[in-house]
């Protein structure tokens, strides 16, 4: 196996990238400038001495507290939880949520030896029971394990005054009926709203 090879392997492995996608990579490395080719090995290689977790919501930072929780500005009353680090960045892209997050670091799912105790939910009930929290909010995927991991955040803190929310699920904006599946129409029905 050449070096090539060894690259195309590599890019391989990451999510979303196919033999295909791996080898124009690969060659459009090869292809541009060299300096190029360093600065991506040395930015690589730095990665995980420059990035950290967060201490109070465990998402991906290069200062600690993030500068989400380190915001006097933000809503310290309301916690989105949410799966991974790039979930905190997508809701931030949103321009609605002005609180603060907590990242799990995945979801439940047992069939992949995914267990309660690989998650930051002690860290989560931590931040409930020292914190002044009124509204703790699950954006979590409407997955089965989603869902799975939802119930037991509720299960977690139902002994705290605490308003346990879940972001609406439903149809999207665009969406056709025609290619809507029955639990997305199921769940439409269910989180309707008046107008």
């Amino acid at each position: 196996m050449n070096a090539i090879d060894r690259l195309e392997t590599l890019f391989a492995k990451l999510p979303g990238i196919g033999k295909k996608t791996a080898r124009r990579l690969t060659y459009h490395i090869l292809d541009g400038d060299p300096r190029y080719a360093r600065v991506l090995a040395e930015q690589l290689a730095n990665l995980h001495d420059a990035i950290k977790r967060c201490s109070i919501c465990g998402s991906f930072t290069e200062t600690d507290p993030c500068p989400i929780c380190a915001d006097p500005g933000r809503d310290g009353s309301v916690i989105c939880v949410v799966e991974r680090s790039p979930d905190v960045r997508i809701i931030e892209e949103s321009k609605e949520y002005h609180g603060r997050f907590h990242v799990l670091g995945g979801l439940i799912a047992p069939l992949e030896g995914v267990n309660p105790r690989d998650l930051a939910f002690g860290s989560l009930l931590n931040r409930v029971r020292h914190e002044t929290i009124r509204e703790v909010i699950l954006a979590l995927n409407p997955t089965v394990e989603g869902d799975t991991t939802a119930l037991y955040v509720q299960n977690l803190l139902k002994d705290f005054s605490v308003e346990v929310t879940r972001l609406a699920s439903g149809l999207p904006v665009g969406g056709d009926l025609e290619y809507a599946d029955r639990l997305t129409l199921s769940r439409s029905f269910r989180g309707r709203v008046k107008v």
